[in-house]
């Protein structure tokens, strides 16, 4: 069954209510200022139309006429790219492929113990909040070098980076005075208008907005 013609003539995410990588590519979206039709997809329950689109059922899931797109990485870089301003990547291909490792080792290290933490076990949500704090706290010099993550502009990076920090109270995950950096770099990137424009209802409670 192809997917409804409303989806087909919309630029048009599918995204999880509360879910870190589809945090990052509304941010995306929002920093690019824009416009798109939402659709909230319960990740227990897909609805037919994301079932039709994407052989993985996963979101977030990008439709831009006939071009389906799914993976956070891959749908971030296509917006960037499709969108170019602002630019949310450096000019330069080496801070280019900085980025990128750094974009892969938050993929592949940091989003599975969020995901272990909301999903998992006691046990399992123990162990992520351990291992995230102390992946966080490893990451010091990272948010001490720049005013954005590894960049002097915000990029493609803190789109990956702040809806984890912006967790972090609901994830029960507590950094000592010395990382007090990590959150004051957050709170940049949470005043940003663009911010409050990529949560869902769910994420705003998630903790206390910015004033």
């Amino acid at each position: 069954m192809a997917a409804s013609p409303r989806i087909r003539n919309a630029l048009t995410l599918f995204s999880a209510s509360d879910c870190v990588v589809c945090h990052r590519v509304r941010l995306v979206l929002a920093a690019k200022g824009v416009s798109y039709e939402l659709v909230n997809v319960d990740p227990a329950n897909p609805p037919e139309d994301l079932l039709d689109l994407n052989p993985y059922h996963s979101v977030p899931t990008l439709v831009d006429r006939d071009l389906v797109l799914y993976a956070a990485s891959v749908v971030s870089e296509y917006l960037d790219e499709r969108y170019p301003h602002p630019p949310l990547m450096p000019v330069d291909p080496l801070s280019r492929a900085r980025l990128r490792l750094a974009m892969l080792r938050l993929e592949l290290e940091w989003v599975p113990h969020v995901q272990a933490i909301q999903n998992g076990s006691k046990v399992q949500a123990e162990a992520g909040r351990k291992r995230l704090k102390e992946l966080l706290l490893g990451a010091l010099p990272l948010f001490k070098a720049s005013k954005f993550f590894l960049n002097s502009e915000m990029s493609l990076a803190d789109c990956a980076v702040a809806p984890i920090i912006w967790r972090l109270p609901s994830l029960g995950v507590v950094l000592p005075k010395e990382a007090k950096l990590i959150e004051d770099y957050g709170q940049r990137i949470f005043r940003n208008p663009g911010f409050l424009r990529s949560m869902t209802n769910e994420e705003k409670q998630l903790r206390e907005l910015p004033a």
